[in-house]
């Protein structure tokens, strides 16, 4: 195999929303060994806004240390603070792969340019679940149940009953119950009344009473405010398992959005939910859920309400879903309007196939503004942190938003209470923070610093250790070259051991894994071990000492592959004159009987659709960048587009 220089062209058009990185994070599990070999620390799990990281409502408690870890995306402004030029403008500011130590290919075609994700359509993610099975959205149909009950129960309450019984089960209202009157009386009709108000508002308990010779029924709470957490055990058939899975579709919203609008439907908290991995915004995606005690007709009647969204494939079992439990995800990207040759194509995708692609952390674990996540990691690790402070405050050059004003107050007065009255959304970092200072004072920094939720601080000092493994893994194949040499880490079972000069022939490129730097890692035992110590001790630190006084900044480190080899790649090459046209059939056009447009033969436009799976905690933008041999950092892309696709 051949190594490559990166060149300084970009891609086409830009690539929105890097969405890409599998979603088992690499800091989920001490000592967890995935196919990528990777191993680290435990975190929470997170919400990107506008401008910064927000916990999920009912995921902000800071000793809840069952929350999951999300990639650190210091995600783009929404719709109505981002247009192309405002994000564009932010970018000229940002990083490009040079800078993250992604510098190197290992095939030798020649590069071409095409469209990521004109639309977002063009980029369909299937999760692949722990049985090593592709999730898919195929069946609609509710289990057949005799417990369940009747579709009535979604219109024998009004509208205005429904309001009364919402304020009680969230404690809004002064009384302790509601009276609900029946309209032809009926036991049949009082029955179905007693399902809706059980299955509608979770934690509510009814009951028939006869007052003035009229028979009436009463919801009240049957435990207080923990009921409204924790639905009723006592309603739920035993025989039926306690947990409803089922396949989520979604266009354009990620997880996490996604189960805060399921939430808000089912007037549930989001805690109820599990899954095995979080899927970001700009695609379609289809992954497993599971959710406590909620049946599968109520949650099949959000498909009638809910917009870009599909629930089926439901299921009762007696367990719920676990971060990091998936063996990984399927993809179908489009690139669209390509430039290469059919010969180029071929190329490009048989490399990818055979030989596979450097398993750089992607540009999305950095950042995207000027100030990198892994800067701020360092000045932790540093315990600088008045410089914490500072990064993560001072006014950001080509940011525009609400994040602002508040920036320059804060610059201007260093008062974290007038800052905090320019931060209309005070659950992001900044707001975090300076929520912190007003509590703690610029006197203890790292006490307000943990205000911030646990994983959201992680993020930081694990971006740290992603930068200085893509700069050593750029070096370590610039010395070697893509084959095992000696000196080399392999992993035998959880251990990583050096290859002997005798075994050097029993291994190929794609065994060698490399450290993430920490405590309790092995370093190579050639000169790159030596660029680790080197490079780690220009920014001050000193690789044999990872422990921190603060506990959770201590950095155990991780093994990860250097090559990732990509499954089930194939790859068509399709031809079209509209660029609005979809080029994926997607689960629900399936469902729906829905055709693909046919292809035309004389086209204008030249794509690429492409088919791969990849593990966990791998970046599908990295084996893209592969392909094209572009730089895919949004900075790139931005100096040479127009318009930042939405």
């Amino acid at each position: 195999m051949e190594v490559n220089e990166a060149n300084n062209l970009a891609i086409k058009r830009c690539l929105p929303n890097a969405d890409d990185e599998q979603t088992e994070p690499e800091q989920y599990k001490k000592i967890k060994l995935s196919e990528t070999g990777i191993s680290s620390d435990t975190g929470k799990h997170t919400e990107i806004i506008e401008g910064g990281l927000q916990a999920l409502p009912s995921q902000q408690n800071e000793n809840n240390e069952k929350e999951d870890e999300e990639e650190l995306d210091n995600a783009v402004l929404e719709d109505d603070e981002g247009d192309g030029d405002t994000f564009a403008d932010m970018m000229k500011y940002g990083l490009v792969e040079q800078d993250v130590g992604i510098t190197k290919f290992v095939s030798s075609h020649q590069g071409f340019s095409g469209i990521l994700k004109e639309r977002y359509s063009d980029f369909v993610v299937h999760e692949i679940n722990k049985d090593g099975k592709m999730v898919v959205l195929d069946d609609l149909s509710v289990p057949a149940d005799d417990e369940e009950p009747s579709e009535d129960i979604f219109s024998v309450l009004s509208a205005q009953d429904k309001q009364r019984l919402e304020d009680l089960q969230h404690f809004k209202n002064k009384e302790d119950s509601v009276v609900i009157e029946v309209v032809e009386d009926t036991k049949e009709k009082r029955t179905v009344i007693h399902q809706a108000v059980k299955s509608l508002f979770p934690g509510l308990e009814t009951k028939t009473e006869e007052r003035e010779g009229k028979k009436i029924i009463v919801a009240y709470h049957v435990a207080g405010k923990t009921a409204l957490a924790n639905p009723r055990k006592h309603s739920w058939p035993k025989s039926r398992g306690s947990y409803c899975h089922f396949v989520l579709y979604k266009e354009n919203k990620d997880t996490m959005d996604a189960i805060n609008v399921l939430s808000k439907y089912l007037r549930v908290k989001p805690n109820i939910f599990s899954y095995m991995g979080t899927k970001d915004k700009r695609a379609i995606t289809v992954q497993e859920i599971a959710v406590v005690k909620i049946t599968a007709q109520r949650l099949s009647h959000l498909n009638k309400c809910l917009m870009n969204f599909k629930l089926g494939n439901f299921s009762y079992k007696k367990y719920p879903l676990k971060l990091g439990e998936l063996q990984g995800n399927h993809f179908t990207v489009v690139l669209r309007n390509i430039t290469g040759s059919n010969q180029q194509v071929e190329q490009a995708m048989t490399s990818l196939r055979d030989t596979g692609f450097i398993n750089y952390y992607g540009m999305q674990r950095f950042g995207t503004t000027a100030v990198p996540t892994y800067q701020v990691g360092k000045a932790i690790l540093h315990n600088k942190w008045s410089e914490v402070m500072d990064l993560i405050l001072k006014p950001r050059p080509g940011e525009r938003g609400y994040l602002v004003k508040c920036r320059e107050e804060w610059a201007k007065t260093k008062d974290p209470e007038a800052a905090l009255k320019k931060l209309p959304v005070k659950r992001c970092v900044e707001g975090q923070l300076l929520r912190g200072l007003a509590k703690y004072g610029m006197k203890n920094i790292a006490s307000a610093f943990g205000m911030i939720p646990r994983n959201n601080r992680l993020m930081y000092i694990h971006s740290y250790q992603s930068y200085v493994w893509n700069k050593i893994v750029s070096k370590r194949i610039e010395e070697y070259g893509l084959k095992a040499a000696s000196g080399d880490l392999v992993l035998k079972g959880a251990t990583a051991v050096p290859i002997e000069e005798s075994d050097v022939e029993k291994h190929t490129i794609h065994d060698v894994v490399m450290p993430l730097p920490g405590f309790d890692v092995l370093y190579p035992k050639h000169k790159i071990g030596k660029a680790y110590e080197e490079m780690m001790a220009a920014d001050g630190l000193d690789i044999n000492n990872m422990k921190h006084k603060i506990r959770d900044y201590s950095l155990s480190g991780a093994y990860r592959k250097i090559i990732i080899c990509p499954e089930n790649v194939t790859w068509e090459i399709l031809v079209y004159d509209d660029n609005k046209i979809p080029l994926v059939h997607t689960d629900v056009e399936k469902l729906e009987g829905t055709p693909l447009p046919e292809s035309c033969k004389d086209g204008k436009y030249k794509a690429l659709k492409m088919d791969f799976s990849l593990p966990p905690s791998t970046y599908a933008t990295m084996a893209i960048r592969e392909v094209l041999k572009m730089d895919t950092s949004i900075k790139n892309q931005t100096q040479l587009n127009t318009v930042w696709l939405r």
